[in-house]
């Protein structure tokens, strides 16, 4: 299978959060920002709960696929399970556990990347030890468990063919069938019993709606976090808001037009964005700038973008829609490419990898966001092109310069008088009795305060 192959896997997919209360973007807590570490291995995720993502404020870290799969290094055997056994190229049960408890003790609670949709193509032997062949998975799949249709999805206007066939080639679970539902119940009940706190759904899409609700009903803790992929075409059959009853879906949509926009539109329209652009509603939206399969594809900005990506991932987590995922993975020439060191990160920005989790201008803009948790946008300033400016009631203020020049100007906040630490540079600015404040801001920069956040 080639890189587009598994590129294909997640772009037909969905993704959703559930909540006992109903559908919520937003994970339950205070704190709704997820650290996506992209093929990182369970021990280099347990050091970074505490190193980085616990004191920045991340609510929730994402990891990857933990259940056996097929070898090999590219990076998206991981999406072609075997088993449901937690023998992955990243580590074992035993990691995993200690994982989770590590993240927990530093505040973090843990997604885990579920492939639920389909088993692996060919046969061999999984990274644990278990012999298959498609569509015979001893102990726990076999034949009548896979949807009739044993060719590959080719009509996406097509209810059927999108949710019964064989996305890429892969064996796609019957998901209306009891044991089917049982089994998958199980995998992640499993998980839930070794501390999990939510699921992303991988290839959402793929499986009815009513299927899915039918197996979170048979999850232990039915409240767990659910975030299920769904990407939206226009004129598709199947569409992301039929999965809103279950849990928040992805809008796919906010990342390809950040892309547009900060590569050749005008900041100044983004003073609508969300439902003004014909998205969902916040409530249930997971955004991003980009993910795994979108900074491959190139659909999206990917860390290659500079301060394009950088500036948006900013303006993302001062912007109040949705709950944002940070992308954190590595360097790639080549799609297929695996994580380097098997997934083991021994330190940020070194051997590949890109964690741009901890960049410090994505990093300091998760307390902005837990700070500002709540307050509506307020006053609003453009100049017509790419220099923005908004606060969020009277708990922040934020500044986006996106011009090919330097910009100094006075800002209207309604901050209180005081100094602030602008986050962004490292530095103390004033805000005067009228809320005002005069700053400089250089091309391809920006500013951000804070109530609370007075010294730097």
């Amino acid at each position: 299978m080639t890189r587009r192959h598994l590129a294909a896997v997640a772009l037909a997919a969905a993704s959703v959060v559930m909540n006992p209360t109903g559908a919520q973007a937003s994970p339950p807590g205070t704190k709704d920002v997820t650290a996506v570490l992209f093929e990182w291995n369970f021990a280099s995720v347990a050091r970074e709960c505490t190193s980085t993502l616990g004191p920045a404020g991340y609510g929730y870290v994402q990891v990857s696929p933990p259940a056996e799969h097929i070898q090999g290094p590219q990076w998206w055997t991981s999406y072609q399970p075997v088993s449901y056994k937690i023998a992955g190229r990243l580590g074992d049960r035993t990691a995993f556990r200690n994982m989770v408890n590590t993240c927990h003790a530093a505040g973090v609670k843990v997604v885990a990347d579920t492939v639920i949709n389909h088993m692996a193509a060919g046969d061999g032997t999984g990274t644990g030890g278990s012999q298959y062949t498609k569509y015979d998975y001893p102990g726990l799949y076999s034949a009548p468990d896979f949807d009739d249709c044993t060719s590959r999805i080719g009509n996406y206007q097509d209810r059927w063919n999108v949710q019964h066939c064989e996305l890429v080639g892969l064996s796609d679970l019957d998901t209306g069938e009891n044991h089917v539902r049982g089994a998958i119940a199980g995998y992640m009940n499993d998980l839930l019993s070794l501390g999990v706190d939510g699921f992303r759904i991988d290839a959402a899409k793929h499986m009815d709606a009513a299927d899915l609700a039918n197996i979170k009903s048979r999850l232990s803790n039915p409240s767990a976090y659910w975030k299920q992929e769904v990407i939206h075409g226009s004129g598709e059959a199947v569409q992301p808001t039929e999965y809103t009853g279950n849990g928040d879906v992805q809008e796919f949509r906010y990342a390809y037009d950040l892309k547009r926009v900060f590569t050749n539109e005008n900041l100044a329209y983004l003073k609508n964005y969300g439902e003004g652009w014909g998205y969902m509603n916040s409530g249930v939206s997971g955004v991003f700038v980009d993910n795994h399969d979108t900074e491959r594809n190139g659909s999206t900005l990917s860390y290659k973008d500079n301060a394009n990506y950088t500036l948006a991932n900013v303006f993302m987590l001062a912007w109040p829609y949705g709950a944002p995922d940070i992308n954190s993975g590595y360097e790639f020439t080549d799609h297929d490419a695996g994580p380097p060191n098997g997934g083991q990160v021994n330190a940020c920005w070194q051997n590949g990898w890109k964690c741009q989790h901890d960049w410090p201008e994505i990093r300091s803009m998760v307390g902005f966001r837990n700070a500002t948790r709540g307050q509506a946008v307020t006053d609003w300033w453009d100049n017509g092109g790419d220099a923005i400016a908004f606060g969020r009631g009277g708990k922040g203020f934020v500044a986006i310069n996106h011009e090919p020049g330097s910009l100094t100007r006075i800002y209207q906040t309604s901050l209180p008088a005081g100094t602030y630490c602008d986050v962004q540079n490292n530095r103390t600015v004033t805000v005067d009795s009228s809320g005002r404040l005069t700053a400089t801001l250089g091309s391809n920069t920006a500013l951000a305060i804070y109530a609370g956040k007075s010294n730097c």
